[in-house]
Parts: C-alpha cells; sequence; structure tokens
C-alpha cells in the first residue's frame, strides 16, 4: 500500500499499487501535456511559416492546372453521369429481371401447388374408391362365400334325407333347374339335354351345345356323381374320368366337365374348378355351384376364338375358291388348246380347200378368158351381119323387109 498527502489539506490517503501508479501516471501525463503543447506550438509557427511558402508555391501550381483539373473533372463528371445511367438502367433492367423471374417462380410454385393439391385429391380419391371396390369385394365375395356353404348345406341335407339313387338324381335335377332358370336370358338359343344315347353302350348325363350362324362353337359333356356319407364303398373323382372322356369323344363333344360330390373333404376339389387336362383332355371337376360358372367361362372363351374360327374359315374358302378358280383355268386351257388344235387342223382343212378352189376358179379362169375371145369372134361376125347379106339368097325375105320399111 502506498501513502499520499493531499497538498492542499495535508489529510493522508493509502492507496494500493494500481491506483498509485495510476496517480503518477497522470502527473506525468499533465508535464508531458504541457511540454507536447510547447512544442506543438513552436511548430505550429514553424509549419505556419512554411506552409505560407508552401502555399503561395501552391497557389502558382493551383493556378496552372486548375483549367486542366476544371477540364478532367467535368469529363470525369461526364462519364461519372453515364456510368451512373447506365447503372440505374442495368439495375432497372436487373430489378424487372428479377421480378419477372420471381413472378414466374411464384406463378410455376402456384402451378406446382395446384397439381399436387389435384395429385393428393385424386390419389385421395383412388384410395377411397379402391376402399369401396375392396369393400364391396369382400361383401361380394362374403355373399358368394355364403352361398356356397348354404348351398353345400343344403346338398348335404339333400344327402341325408335321399337314398344313393335319389342322391344321384336329385343332383342331375338340381343342375337342370340352375339351368332352366337362367337359360332364356343366359343361353336362349343353346342346347341343353339329357344324354340319352346309349347305343355306343354308355352314356352321360346332360350335353351342352351352342352354334352361331350355323357353326357349333362349344360343346360340352356333364356327369353328374354323388353318393351318400353313409355309403360303405367311397368312389374317387377320378374313377370316372376314363368313362366320361369316352363319352365325350363318342358324342363328339369337345370338354368334359364331372360335376361331383364325392371326396367331400378334398381340399383339392373344394376350392373351385379344378383343371384335369393334363389326365385327360379337355377335362374338367366342379362341385355344383360352379356348374353355370364353368358353362360361362367355356362359353366365353369360345366366343372369343370364335371370329378367329370364322376369319380361318373364309380364308379356307378363299384358298378353296382359288383351288377352284386354278382347276377351272386349267380346264379352260386345257379346252383351248384342244380348240385351237382342232381349229388349226381345219384351218389347214380350209387353206387346202381355198387352193383347191383357187386353181379351180385359175383354170374357170382360163377357160372364161378363152370363151371371151370365141365371143368376141362372134361378135365381129355379128357386127358383119346385115339384112342384104342375110337375104341375099331369099329375094321374098328381101322383098318384106324392104315393104316393111317403106310404111315405117
Amino acid at each position: 500500500m502506498q501513502e499520499i498527502k493531499c497538498p492542499s489539506c495535508g489529510k493522508v490517503f493509502q492507496v494500493d499499487d494500481a491506483g498509485y501508479a495510476q496517480i503518477v501516471q497522470q502527473v506525468r501525463d499533465k508535464e508531458f501535456t504541457k511540454e507536447l503543447e510547447r512544442r506543438e506550438y513552436e511548430l505550429a509557427q514553424k509549419k505556419e511559416s512554411d506552409l505560407k511558402l508552401a502555399q503561395m508555391e501552391q497557389e502558382k501550381k493551383y493556378n496552372d492546372s486548375l483549367a486542366e483539373k476544371e477540364a478532367e473533372i467535368a469529363n470525369k463528371e461526364k462519364e461519372i453521369t453515364s456510368l451512373t445511367s447506365k447503372l440505374e438502367n442495368a439495375n432497372t433492367e436487373k430489378e424487372l429481371a428479377v421480378s419477372k423471374a420471381v413472378q414466374e417462380k411464384d406463378k410455376e410454385l402456384s402451378e406446382k401447388s395446384a397439381e399436387i393439391t389435384k395429385l393428393q385429391n385424386e390419389v385421395e380419391l383412388q384410395k377411397k374408391e379402391g376402399e369401396l371396390r375392396e369393400s364391396s369385394l369382400v361383401k361380394q365375395y362374403e355373399g358368394e362365400l355364403k352361398l356356397r356353404d348354404d348351398e353345400i348345406e343344403r346338398l348335404k341335407d339333400f344327402k341325408a334325407k335321399q337314398s344313393t339313387k335319389m342322391i344321384g338324381e336329385s343332383l342331375e335335377q338340381h343342375c337342370m333347374t340352375q339351368f332352366n332358370q337362367i337359360r332364356m336370358t343366359a343361353f336362349p338359343n343353346a342346347y341343353f339335354e339329357k344324354d340319352n344315347d346309349a347305343s355306343s353302350g354308355s352314356k352321360g348325363d346332360f350335353i351342352f351345345r351352342e352354334s352361331s350362324d350355323g357353326t357349333e362353337f362349344i360343346s360340352i359333356m356333364f356327369e353328374m356323381k354323388n353318393e351318400m356319407d353313409t355309403t360303405a364303398t367311397k368312389r374317387k373323382n377320378e374313377d370316372f374320368f376314363k368313362e366320361l372322356d369316352k363319352d365325350r369323344e363318342e358324342k363328339k363333344c369337345e370338354y368334359a366337365v364331372l360335376v361331383s360330390l364325392l371326396e367331400s373333404d378334398s381340399e383339392l376339389y373344394n376350392n373351385g374348378i379344378v383343371d384335369v387336362s393334363y389326365r385327360y383332355k379337355k377335362m374338367f371337376v366342379i362341385r355344383p355351384q360352379f356348374f353355370i360358372p364353368i358353362i360361362s367361362l367355356l362359353r366365353n372363351a369360345a366366343l372369343n376364338s370364335l371370329d378367329h374360327q370364322k376369319k380361318l374359315a373364309e380364308i379356307q374358302n378363299q384358298q378353296f375358291d382359288l383351288v377352284n378358280f386354278e382347276n377351272e383355268l386349267d380346264a379352260f386351257k386345257k379346252g383351248f388348246a384342244y380348240s385351237f388344235e382342232q381349229a388349226g387342223k381345219r384351218f389347214k382343212d380350209a387353206i387346202d380347200g381355198i387352193d383347191k378352189t383357187i386353181s379351180a376358179l385359175t383354170k374357170i379362169r382360163e377357160n372364161l378368158v378363152k370363151s371371151e375371145s370365141h365371143l368376141t369372134a362372134a361378135n365381129n361376125k355379128i357386127e358383119d351381119v346385115t339384112i342384104k347379106k342375110l337375104t341375099k339368097n331369099s329375094p321374098s325375105v328381101r322383098a318384106m323387109f324392104e315393104e316393111l320399111k317403106t310404111k315405117e
């Protein structure tokens, strides 16, 4: 700590080292300031004297270069004005370009936003439509599943109440009833009847046929098989494949369908329409609830190929017509060649006949020429004949002519 005594009041103060150093610095600064002011005054006096001399020289130089500077300044001002104008124009163009770009971007963003909103609405709408379709399909499949289950339960109930023979007959009657219910609306031109022709030793249960413009495009042989749950001997669907295929071929049907309630626990046959064409050509096994659907599926497929069949038939007919035309052309060529040959022969005969005729006519001409000579000689002789000469030796005739002449 340091002690400082006030020179005015004599009071002693204690200050720390930092405070003491600060006070000493203040005292030094005051003395330094006084010295500095003195030196600055002297320097100012000298500077003022030098400045006056310099000003005099500068005034002379300034006066000399003032005109040049003013001209240069005027030019600079013109350049500055020009550059300022250009800068302002550039700034204006830049602002306009920026404003236009901003407007275009705002428009683009607005359009994009509208498009995004539209797409979002479409996605939302499609999502809702998908949900509605899904809900509708679920309800539809649930309804179909319920109908199938009800049909299975009804058929099981039938089986429990009827004998084996009656069950088979009831399945046939069930299919016939199903078909007749929609015959006039779905299949108005179709043939669907019992197969009663057992001349080959066997027969199916039903035959379906349909034609268009006289051309049969679909035919199906149906066989219905069922048995009671209590039957001791359980038959399998494949036990009837061979006989069904034989009936199909004998009755000239394109497809064979086994409508079966056999093997009721089989997951294979309970899942829907089963294609067994790997065993026998164009053969299917179905449960009764798929009786109408299998007809519709096969019929629609056949209708799709009917146009191709008609076009193929047209092409075949065109080829047949072409073959007929070629045959007729060959026959015409042969006939023409024969006629030409015969005409050639007759032409030669005619030429020979003409040559002979010409030869005969030449002879006749020669004879006629000779006759002309004789006639000329005769004519000359006639010219020389007179009444006087003729009546030379006939005085009475001569007197008669003279009398007639006198009268005339």
